[in-house]
């Protein structure tokens, strides 16, 4: 029998649907806006039963979403958060997570907040030092959970390193994987378990829906999480995966300009009086720049400043800002700011935001796909003193 060739990023992105609809031939795959399914027979189903144990439209983005990433199985969720809630459910009360210090705030208030609330432990470290990972480790520990890139420091992990410490003590890996997308990183291929995403970021990249995902390594883990998944009810809906699954189609032309825009706009920051520092691992003065060489193929749309002059710039900044939009979330074809520490990180103390370096001064940008002599004219003005 013939091996059937592996197709390119770029044709799996378009292809690996399940399209055209063999009842039609539509070669956009039907949205199955429906909770329940007629069964043929006691017993005898055509393959779903019921829309939240599963649905045509989310499998077609699931499935979808697996051949990216290059794992085992995919699975669809109402937020990126739902998806991270149902995974940190593969451990039990007592279990132990080593997680990067630098995360995303809503991350930082699920672990803190909620899940000690059940049980768990949480550690948060350097995922870039070695050493402080394997001294964070204890016999309870169960899991470690990165952000490939994090959010919103733009540091980048070496998950060759995070994996290699994992399979050396028996611990699962979590990575999630929503700023680099699959289109830029693959981190299964790095041995990493799971691989997560906030779908609403580049994977849709239209600011109109909120959805997460999991792709497993394994079998065995995919069993487990669609158990959890239907058991909870943390899945997406119909249409919320058929918007995602269009917006999948364009994620590798989308990502090559949001790169190409970020180089450019983090570049013009380096060099701006206003800016007192710039985080984007494309620049050679950022401490990834050579680990991202090494895993990525492009650095992403996100860039994150420094600006001079405290809150009283900040404010002045994002109050003149015309093109980009003051707006919390991220990967979307608009360009957007925010303010960390009083949006998407309020949720972290102020001391431990301080402890790992997010500081007040600190403004995250979303680049776009706008033309960029537009968004560095934006921010030009809008970095003059008033």
């Amino acid at each position: 029998m013939k091996k059937k060739r592996r197709m390119r990023f770029e044709t799996a992105a378009i292809h690996s649907d399940g399209g055209p609809d063999p009842a039609y031939g539509a070669i956009v795959p039907p949205l199955y806006q429906t909770s329940t399914f007629v069964f043929e027979d006691i017993g005898k189903t055509k393959g779903y039963d019921y829309s939240r144990s599963g649905n045509p439209t989310r499998k077609a983005l699931e499935d979808t979403l697996a051949v990216l990433e290059g794992g085992k199985a995919g699975f669809a969720f109402a937020t990126g958060m739902a998806a991270e809630t149902t995974v940190i459910h593969l451990l039990k009360q007592g279990d132990h997570v080593i997680s990067q210090q630098d995360l995303y705030g809503g991350t930082y208030r699920l672990f803190e907040s909620v899940m000690k609330c059940f049980g768990l432990e949480f550690t948060f470290v350097d995922m870039g030092k070695r050493g402080e990972i394997e001294a964070a480790i204890k016999p309870n520990t169960r899991m470690l959970w990165i952000e490939t890139i994090s959010n919103p420091l733009l540091n980048v992990v070496d998950v060759d390193m995070v994996a290699g410490v994992a399979k050396k003590r028996g611990l699962l890996t979590v990575a999630d994987n929503t700023l680099p997308s699959p289109y830029l990183l693959r981190p299964i291929e790095h041995g990493i378990d799971l691989a997560v995403h906030s779908t609403t970021k580049y994977l849709n990249g239209h600011c109109d829906v909120v959805g997460g995902a999991v792709v497993t390594a394994t079998n065995e883990l995919a069993e487990r999480v669609q158990f959890l998944l239907n058991a909870m009810g943390t899945c997406a809906s119909p249409f919320d995966c058929w918007l995602v699954l269009r917006g999948v189609k364009t994620l590798p032309i989308r990502m090559e300009q949001h790169n190409k825009n970020a180089m450019a706009v983090a570049a013009f920051l380096e060099k701006h009086p206003g800016v007192t520092k710039v985080y984007y691992p494309g620049l050679k003065s950022h401490p990834g720049y050579k680990i991202a060489g090494k895993l990525m193929k492009g650095c992403g749309g996100m860039v994150s400043f420094e600006v001079k002059g405290g809150m009283y710039a900040v404010n002045s900044f994002l109050r003149k800002i015309r093109v980009f939009s003051l707006a919390e979330s991220l990967g979307g074809i608009d360009s957007l700011a925010e303010h960390p520490a009083t949006m998407s990180h309020a949720s972290m103390p102020a001391s431990f935001r301080r402890k790992v370096g997010i500081t007040d001064d600190l403004i995250r940008l979303s680049i776009g796909l706008e033309h960029v002599d537009d968004l560095i004219e934006d921010l030009a003005q809008a970095l003059k003193p008033a």
